[in-house]
């Protein structure tokens, strides 16, 4: 059995792990537009909470020693329904800044619209498989 490694961790201590590596993959936990520096929703707009959310993939990615174009599989949880258009816009802007070859090929992904989020002024939720060496 591969062993798991727990690369990227939180300032703050959370019971759960911001990624996990297991063999030659990396499995992001979910980020949200709260700041790491205020644990709070950077603002109530939702390009900016997915530009946070994507900075916070792409860190945790990096930790775990990969990029994001080693990213196979993207989930975005969303909590109103109208935003699911500037999301997915903010997403497109981000990996072609960030990632082109992922603007080109993109990975699978899947778009959720839920109830809510742990805090109530959160629009957005992104989590990320990604494999290593890419």
């Amino acid at each position: 059995m591969k062993k798991r490694t727990y690369p990227a961790r939180y300032p703050v201590e959370v019971p759960f792990s911001r990624s996990v590596v297991v063999g030659d993959y990396v499995f992001v936990s979910g980020c949200s537009g709260q700041t790491l520096e205020t644990y709070h929703a950077s603002s109530n707009d939702p390009r900016e909470q997915t530009e946070v959310a994507l900075d916070k993939v792409k860190g945790a990615i990096e930790e775990a020693g990969s990029s994001l174009e080693g990213i196979a599989k993207m989930v975005v949880y969303i909590t109103r329904p109208q935003d699911a258009f500037i999301v997915q816009d903010t997403i497109d802007d981000y990996l072609q800044r960030n990632a082109p070859q992922l603007a080109e090929e993109p990975p699978a992904h899947t778009l959720v619209c839920i109830r809510g989020l742990h805090e109530p002024d959160l629009l957005v939720e992104i989590d990320v498989t990604a494999t290593l060496g890419l």
